[in-house]
């Protein structure tokens, strides 16, 4: 089943406790797309870049079985750029520089080809850039959004719109109460799918996920790791994967949507283990598959029964 994907295509100047790397690939679309043809495809991606960007960087998207024929290039602009530096704990960092450049002006023309596409993956954008794209889509079967603090403040009402029109929001902890305007998680899923999306994804960084469908809940872990160099596009690999497994499967029933949960945990764990998207680029299926067995020793509950049992007189 085909996957469209439509974000940012960027370049990104990290800097970790652990290192810094300047100009690197990196943007929500490229993260979603690398992590969804693990799974999928075809997986199709739209954006924008500029004169700078390296045809080398596309034709690296190609060779991974991406079909590029919508990105668009500008003659006249610049690559999205962005800056950040992480603190050591690597939930919190910095935005050192955001220059929109020929992001400023994207205005998304999905090719004819693409129209037909059954999982559509909104990256983080401007949610009336988002709203275009779903006016150009036929009929999907599923869509999937993530949106961010800044749309949440500075576009509430197209975002609102927007939200109306998805099946998955995937959004963090902190986005999640302030959209919702409830500290509790449970309580803002609860406001969230009022909203239109059925299922809600709340990601939590180191402290794994949880799903929310219909009235059930699911926690899945996050993968333990001695090694955390960059979790830049970590949040939007695991979009990729979840999209990636549900369009493999051609199914989205709740067992599903957990293996899904599962996969885009497991493909966000690799993004983590290296700066950018290098991680990304060349797993083999016995990496991804060791991951996945790893999740679900993390999650094994033991039998309680016994536990449970009252003692004899």
């Amino acid at each position: 089943m085909s996957v469209l994907v439509v974000g940012t295509v960027a370049f990104d100047t990290i800097e970790t406790p652990f290192g810094k790397a300047e100009r690197i690939l990196g943007g929500s679309g490229t993260y979603i797309a690398l992590a969804a043809r693990y799974l999928a495809t075809p997986v199709r991606v739209v954006g924008v870049v500029g004169h700078d960007f390296p045809e080398a960087h596309v034709d690296l998207l190609r060779k991974r079985d991406i079909d590029t024929e919508g990105l668009e290039r500008d003659p006249d602009g610049e690559t999205f750029f962005w800056a950040g530096r992480y603190h050591y704990d690597l939930n919190r960092r910095d935005t050192l520089a955001t220059h929109l450049n020929v992001l400023a002006t994207f205005d998304p023309v999905i090719p004819e080809a693409y129209r037909d596409s059954k999982i559509v993956c909104l990256g983080n954008l401007d949610p009336t850039v988002q709203a275009k794209v779903l006016d150009q889509i036929a009929s999907p079967d599923l869509v999937v959004l993530d949106t961010m603090n800044y749309w949440i403040e500075h576009t509430p009402k197209e975002l609102r719109r927007v939200l109306d029109r998805v099946d998955v929001l995937v959004i963090n902890d902190s986005e999640a109460r302030e959209l919702s305007g409830e500290p509790n998680l449970v309580r803002a899923a609860a406001v969230i799918r009022d909203m239109g999306p059925q299922t809600l994804v709340i990601k939590k960084g180191e402290h794994g996920a949880l799903l929310f469908t219909n009235d059930t809940v699911f926690s899945a872990p996050a993968f333990p790791l001695e090694d955390i160099y960059d979790p830049t596009g970590a949040g939007d690999a695991f979009m990729g994967g979840f999209a990636g497994h549900l369009a493999r499967t051609d199914a989205n029933d709740p067992e599903e949507l957990r293996r899904a949960i599962v996969l885009g945990s497991a493909l966000a764990s690799f993004v983590v283990e290296a700066f950018g998207t290098d991680r990304l680029l060349d797993l083999e299926a016995s990496d991804l598959e060791v991951r996945i067995a790893a999740f679900q020793d993390l999650s094994v509950i033991p039998d309680m029964s016994r536990s449970l049992a009252m003692p004899s007189a």
